[in-house]
């Protein structure tokens, strides 16, 4: 695939997704999804290092639509964000960009709300799920969630879940995973101790800053 793509229709993705894009003016890409999609639409793992406004979710969204398969009534994309208003933009970025996709279903699952109406949406099924780390491992506990399908997992802002103390629950949730999926770690910044810390999540992964 070539890595010189400028313009999101230069990428091998399916048209009304390309159609969708444009009619929400994304035309030519930002420098960071110029060089993390198509190492996305590749397969690979990925660091890439970003600040919030890059153009990051937009990037990780493409990645995840690229390959979801709305028939599939499974959840097939994780998004783990450090703060319920960080998941919640995400959310609204992802059902932005695939609104040309028709039956995608999204949640969001956050703490300071309350657990019921979360395991009844789980229960109809949800193709992408969004959220905050303890709430996550809450419904990882009670089996609400299978993670076992998930064949992307984005770490989004992951220096900051690190400073705020969650990475033993990224363990968990990453255990919770398909041992099979894509991993997409993305962070402003990326310490050799973080390094060293996720090395075990991430096979062979393509670094892009």
């Amino acid at each position: 695939m070539t890595h010189t793509a400028k313009r999101f229709s230069d990428l091998p993705l399916n048209p009304a997704l390309i159609s969708n894009l444009e009619s929400l003016a994304y035309l030519a890409m930002t420098e960071i999804q110029a060089s993390s999609i198509p190492v996305m639409l590749e397969h690979r793992d990925l660091i890439a290092q970003a600040k919030t406004g890059s153009g990051k979710t937009a990037a990780f969204g493409i990645g995840i639509l690229s390959k979801l398969n709305p028939s599939y009534f499974a959840t097939q994309a994780l998004v783990v964000c450090p703060t319920r208003e960080l998941a919640d933009q995400v959310s609204n970025e992802l059902r932005r960009l695939a609104r040309a996709t028709p039956n995608v279903k999204i949640l969001t699952l956050c703490g300071g709300t309350p657990m019921r109406p979360q395991i009844a949406s789980l229960e109809h099924g949800a193709h992408i799920v969004v959220g905050t780390p303890g709430r996550l491992l809450d419904h990882i506990g009670r089996s609400s969630i299978n993670l076992a399908t998930v064949q992307t997992l984005v770490l989004d802002e992951a220096d900051r879940m690190v400073d705020m103390g969650f990475f033993e629950d990224i363990v968990g949730i990453v255990a919770a995973c398909s041992p099979r999926r894509q991993t997409l770690l993305f962070s402003a910044t990326y310490p050799n101790d973080m390094r060293h810390a996720t090395s075990s999540f991430l096979r062979d992964p393509v670094e892009v800053k």
